[in-house]
């Protein structure tokens, strides 16, 4: 019940999270500058002299990664903004406390989900 009455995280406990997410965003950083690089790419694997009927599908499989790749990288900025909103919350020192209930989100579940606003409480409801 201890836990309830707190209502907010430490100092220290930001900066954990802090730090956490700070290296979260790098990562995501790379990996979303790995997917642009992919899908900027010619991708020209030297298939001119080949029959074209594989031409084509090497064409429609292209245009399937690509498009692909696409995908992924607007999660991987929805998934850096996320976590930019997160080192805001720690600013203001709101990071933690569930949207839904008021009451602190598990230390568990933030470090695992660190752009978590919801409780695994509040998330049950919505179901």
């Amino acid at each position: 019940m201890a836990e309830d009455l707190k209502v907010r995280y430490s100092d220290k406990d930001l900066d954990e999270f802090r730090t956490l997410i700070e290296e979260k965003i790098e990562k995501a950083k790379q990996h979303l500058e790995l997917l642009k690089s992919s899908y900027m790419n010619d991708g020209n694997n030297g298939t001119d002299d080949t029959s074209p009927t594989f031409k084509a599908f090497e064409e429609g499989s292209e245009t399937m990664s690509k498009e692909a790749n696409t995908q992924l990288a607007i999660r991987q900025e929805k998934f850096i903004r996320d976590l930019k909103n997160a080192l805001m919350r720690i600013e203001n020192k709101t990071y933690g406390i569930c949207r839904v209930t008021g009451k602190l989100i598990n230390k568990e579940r933030l470090k695992l989900v660190p752009h978590a606003t919801l409780s695994i409480e509040a998330k049950n409801m919505q179901k």
